[in-house]
């Protein structure tokens, strides 16, 4: 386990604050870089005391997908009752926190904004110091809740915009092995719900229907790229082709077997890669993290790893999508490599 503290100071008084593993902490964190406004106070990065999540999605689904303008103008509607809550489920009075947390990125502007401002004002309210904090790093992060997990292992990072394969190797070392050179995974299941015509969100909504379908239904061609990089556009193209190819016949289109098709596609290939780095390594702990690790079956493919004698952690489905308790437990696991400027946490590998 790694040793180091990070040393944090209040931004009035000065006062001095450690967090880091093996010191007890109190986050109060705020996360806000999309359609979810949330906020949480995590003790000691894996214990969750309140989560409060306000979700945006019926706001959003008229609309197809997430409007920046509105996400933003709901966040600072939704932002001041939410911290309440989560104060009040705690039953942690500001004085107690050791920190406060928010993202600071990557996310839509304006809604990282609020959030941010809302935390760095707390800060100063409070007198506590302020942490910011990376969104992809806090998924990660969102596998300490609740277990005992500790650095090394590789983890599958999964979202609407990302797709990477991390080796974690302390808590604060991190190097990206591979990941997309074009459409994420969240991506590429949201591009292809919709030319199927699942409404928003696609990625879920895609998910039920292949639960009906027939994975060997439809044979779509894996790219040919880097040992642990992906690629996702051609794999969406060819779905698009076969859509079109199967309307000019005038039957009615088998959206169950397409569905399923594409995923077995894609979780094959993301599993396959992320099994591939960790026996490159030698490290014999996987992770699963990102909105996209609530799809069942990528869940049921790494899980499968403990069949070939791996420790596989996936979080709980709260700790998946957007929510503020990885922000926290990111910040007391992390806190010694991020700035309010939003320090970038990956560095690829060479």
């Amino acid at each position: 386990m790694s040793e180091k503290i990070k040393t944090l100071y209040s931004p009035l008084s000065e006062t001095k604050y450690e967090l880091g593993p093996d010191k007890d902490g109190l986050v109060l964190a705020l996360e806000s870089s999309c359609d979810e406004t949330a906020c949480a106070v995590v003790k000691n990065g894996r214990e969750v005391l309140s989560n409060i999540v306000a979700s945006q999605i019926k706001t959003h689904q008229e609309f197809g997908g997430v409007v920046p303008e509105v996400a933003a103008r709901e966040h600072l509607e939704a932002v001041n009752e939410v911290i309440a809550k989560a104060l009040e489920e705690a039953k942690i009075k500001p004085a107690e926190l050791t920190a406060v947390a928010s993202t600071v990125g990557p996310g839509l502007v304006g809604s990282l904004l609020v959030g941010m401002n809302a935390a760095k004002a707390l800060s100063i309210a409070f007198d506590k110091p302020f942490v910011g904090i990376n969104h992809l790093h806090a998924h990660v992060c969102a596998n300490y809740i609740d277990t005992g997990l500790e650095p090394p292992f590789i983890a599958l990072l999964v979202s609407g915009g990302h797709t990477q394969i991390i080796k974690v190797t302390d808590y604060s070392d991190s190097e990206i092995l591979g990941e997309t050179i074009d459409d994420a995974a969240g991506e590429a299941f949201d591009k292809v719900a919709r030319l199927l015509g699942l409404p928003y969100p696609g990625g879920p909504n895609l998910d039920k229907l292949a639960d009906n379908g027939n994975p060997e239904a439809f044979h779509f061609t894996k790219a040919k790229v880097g040992e642990f990089d992906f690629s996702f556009s051609g794999l969406k193209t060819a779905v698009l082709m076969q859509i079109k190819k199967l309307n000019a016949t005038g039957k009615k289109l088998p959206a169950e077997d397409i569905a399923a098709s594409f995923r077995e596609n894609i979780t094959s290939v993301l599993a396959q890669k992320t099994k591939n780095a960790a026996e490159k390594f030698g490290i014999k702990t996987v992770v699963l993290a990102g909105g996209v690790a609530a799809n069942s079956e990528i869940r049921r493919k790494i899980k499968d790893f403990e069949n070939d004698g791996y420790r596989v952690y996936i979080p709980q489905m709260k700790y998946c999508t957007d929510n503020a308790a990885m922000i926290g437990a990111c910040a007391y696991f992390h806190s010694d490599v991020y700035t309010s400027e939003g320090q970038e946490v990956f560095s690829r590998a060479e």
